[in-house]
């Protein structure tokens, strides 16, 4: 399926919709979908996803997570992946019925249908909270870590446009550096999936 060639038809629209400066013709499917992301966060997510009860769920299993090394996250992704289909599911049900967790999933739900997903990660990538159940528990090695928090505080990736084979839609991922609104530092990333019909 060519991604170019299923957005070029949205392009005007999405130029209208958030006043894209540029002609129409001169901005690329590809431009015009990241740039209209971009903005969404700037003006919906940034500020919620700093709000106190995510910053102190990272901070706090930053605490708890600083010794880990490669074999320990190992481990606890390899548990997280074999509890996804298991009957019992000890470190999922953890994360997900975690306070921050809650509140990630009142956050998708005011996006009324633009959020499919919202996933809080830790200075090593770890799982902190998650609006659904996630494949893995380790983000640590996917460009959603790797092009944020490992890049610095003003870092954001919007990866590329995909369809969703279970909904039937063209999604994206952005992420996005967590900073301590207090010391100004780095603590954590968030990636949020961004349903590209509704937006």
């Amino acid at each position: 399926m060519n991604i170019v060639k299923t957005l070029s038809f949205s392009v005007a629209a999405v130029a209208l919709t958030f006043g894209t400066a540029l002609p129409i013709s001169s901005v690329s499917a590809e431009e015009a979908y990241e740039q209209s992301i971009r903005e969404v966060v700037e003006a919906k997510l940034r500020g919620v996803l700093s709000d106190s009860v995510v910053i102190e769920a990272i901070q706090e299993q930053n605490l708890r997570h600083q010794k880990l090394q490669l074999a320990d996250i190992d481990r606890l992704d390899k548990e997280w992946r074999a509890q996804v289909d298991a009957a019992a599911k000890p470190l999922i049900t953890e994360v997900l019925n975690k306070p921050v967790s809650d509140y990630l999933r009142e956050v998708l739900i005011s996006g009324k249908g633009l959020y499919t997903e919202i996933i809080v990660m830790d200075s090593k990538g770890l799982n902190v909270g998650a609006s659904t159940i996630t494949s893995d528990y380790w983000q640590g090695d996917e460009a959603k870590f790797t092009k944020t928090f490992v890049q610095g505080k003003d870092a954001m990736f919007v990866d590329a446009v995909e369809m969703d084979e279970s909904t039937q839609t063209l999604q994206s991922q952005v992420s996005f550096t967590i900073v301590d609104p207090v010391s100004g530092q780095p603590v954590g990333a968030v990636t949020v999936g961004i349903n590209m019909d509704e937006l």
